[in-house]
C-alpha cells in the first residue's frame, strides 16, 4: 500500500468528520478525447458478469457491452452526456476502484484506483467532479477526472454508508448509512466549528436505510428503510423526519421523476415497482417487474422508468402516462445501477 496509502486509509477510518485536501493520484491511464452519445442511451451494470449494457429504449434492445471493474453497482454519467463513471465495488474481495467509460466509443478508457477506499458504492456528479461513498472506510469522497486524482474526503462515523443523491440547488450531500440507521447530511458551506470539516447532521429513521433520493425542488428527502418495509420524509430545511409511510416489501430504491410528480421505490422480496403520488403520498399502482427488483431510472420526461431484475436478468420498462408495462430486454447476469445518457 504504500506510506502514502496507509495515511489515507488510517485518516479515512476516523469518525466522524474528517475532512482532507490533501490529493491522493489515481493510478489511471489517459483517455482520448469522444463527442457525446447521439441519441438517448440506458445504461444498466450487471454486477455478476463486470459488465456496462448500453440500451436503445426506444426499441429495448442492448446495443452494445463495455466491462468494467468486479462487483459494478453504480453508474452515474457526465453533464455532457460524453462519459460514465462506475463504481466497482468488488464480490468476495472488496474492490476499490471506479471505471471511466466513453460511451461514444464504447469502452472503458480508464481504471481509476482509489487506494485504501474500499467498496465504493454511491454516485453523485457535480460540477465535473464524481463524489462517492466508500463503504469500508465510512467516508464520502471526491474524484477531479481533470486532475486525475481524489482531492476530498469526509467521513460519517457511520456504518455501512452505502447509497449518496446531493440536493439539486444547494451544495449538500445526503447519504444512507445501513447498519446505523441513519442519515447523513453534510453541508459542504456551513464548516463544522472549529475545523474546515462540513457540517454533518445524522438523521435517524428506519432499520436499514439504503434507498435514497430528493425531490426536484430540494425540499424534501425520502429514504427507503429496507427491514422494516418503511419509509422517512426529511423536510431539508429543518434535516427531521416529517412523516413515515409503508411501501411494505423490502424497499432498497427510491427514485423521483424528474418533474416530481411521482415517487417510484421497488423492493426485492416482492418482485415489485411501486408507484406514489409525492404531494398525496397516496399508492397509485404496483407492478411486477421481476424477483430482485433493484435499480430504478426515469427517462428526461418523466414518461417512462425502468426497473432492473437481479434475479431474471432483465430491465423492465414501465409507462407512466398510461400506467402499464411497457416491454423488457435481458441485459446480462444481476442487473442492477441503472442510469441515462441523452436526452
Amino acid at each position: 500500500m504504500g506510506l502514502r496509502g496507509s495515511r489515507l486509509l488510517a485518516l479515512a477510518l476516523l469518525a466522524p468528520a474528517l475532512l482532507v485536501l490533501s490529493a491522493v493520484p489515481a493510478r489511471a491511464q489517459t483517455a482520448p478525447a469522444a463527442s457525446a452519445a447521439s441519441k438517448p442511451t440506458l445504461l444498466v451494470l450487471n454486477k455478476a458478469e463486470n459488465t456496462l449494457a448500453l440500451v436503445d429504449p426506444s426499441t429495448m434492445q442492448v446495443t452494445a457491452r463495455v466491462p468494467t471493474g468486479e462487483g459494478p453497482h453504480e453508474v452515474v454519467v457526465s453533464a455532457d452526456g460524453r462519459t460514465a463513471y462506475v463504481s466497482n465495488y468488488g464480490a468476495e474481495r472488496p474492490g476499490n476502484s471506479l471505471s471511466v467509460i466513453d460511451l461514444a466509443a464504447r469502452k472503458e478508457t480508464k481504471r481509476v484506483s482509489l487506494g485504501p477506499l474500499l467498496r465504493p458504492h454511491g454516485l453523485a456528479v457535480r460540477d465535473g467532479k464524481v463524489y462517492f461513498t466508500a463503504e469500508v472506510n465510512r467516508v464520502v469522497a471526491r474524484y477531479d477526472p481533470a486532475a486525475d486524482r481524489v482531492d476530498w474526503l469526509a467521513g460519517t462515523g457511520q456504518n455501512v454508508t452505502h447509497m449518496l443523491v446531493m440536493h439539486p440547488t444547494r451544495p449538500v450531500i445526503y447519504t444512507a448509512n445501513i447498519l446505523s440507521d441513519t442519515v447523513s447530511v453534510m453541508e459542504l458551506d456551513k464548516p463544522q466549528q472549529p475545523g474546515p470539516p462540513p457540517r454533518i447532521t445524522n438523521v435517524a429513521v428506519g432499520s436499514q436505510p439504503e434507498g435514497i433520493d430528493v425531490s426536484p425542488d430540494g425540499r424534501e428527502l425520502w429514504v427507503a428503510h429496507r427491514a422494516d418495509g418503511g419509509l422517512s420524509i426529511i423536510d431539508t430545511e429543518t434535516n427531521k423526519v416529517k412523516e413515515t409511510i409503508k411501501p411494505g416489501g423490502q424497499p432498497i430504491r427510491v427514485k423521483f421523476t424528474r418533474d416530481g410528480k411521482y415517487v417510484l421505490i421497488s423492493s426485492p422480496s416482492t418482485g415489485e415497482l411501486v408507484v406514489f403520488d409525492a404531494a398525496t403520498r397516496r399508492e397509485l399502482k404496483r407492478f411486477q417487474v421481476g424477483e430482485a427488483a433493484v435499480g430504478i431510472v426515469v427517462s428526461p420526461d418523466s414518461r417512462r422508468a425502468y426497473v432492473a431484475s437481479m434475479a431474471t436478468g432483465k430491465v423492465t420498462a414501465v409507462n407512466l402516462v398510461e400506467m402499464t408495462l411497457a416491454g423488457s430486454v435481458q441485459t446480462g447476469q444481476q442487473p442492477d445501477g441503472l442510469a441515462w445518457a441523452g436526452i
